[in-house]
């Protein structure tokens, strides 16, 4: 009897880490498909428009200043 749960049990956990085992590839496989989808037919984006040294503009240094008065101060 107890020779039957242990097998049981080893059998149990068998079955439950296959599944896991073949659905974590199955995923592993989608995502690459997907990925190599998204980069076959999305064009990359635009990243010579700002780069990342290049820091705020005048006119959003200016636009962050107010935002700050109004939040100090907001009866103004």
């Amino acid at each position: 009897m107890e020779g039957d749960l242990i097998g049981r049990g080893v059998e149990l956990m068998l079955v439950g880490m296959g599944t896991v085992f073949v659905f974590l590839t199955l995923l592993v496989g989608a995502t690459t498909l997907m990925s190599g989808f998204v980069d076959r037919y999305l064009p990359a984006p635009d990243t010579t428009a700002t780069q990342p040294g290049d820091g705020p503009t005048a006119e959003e240094v200016a636009a962050i200043a107010v935002a700050i008065a109004r939040h100090r101060n907001p009866s103004s």
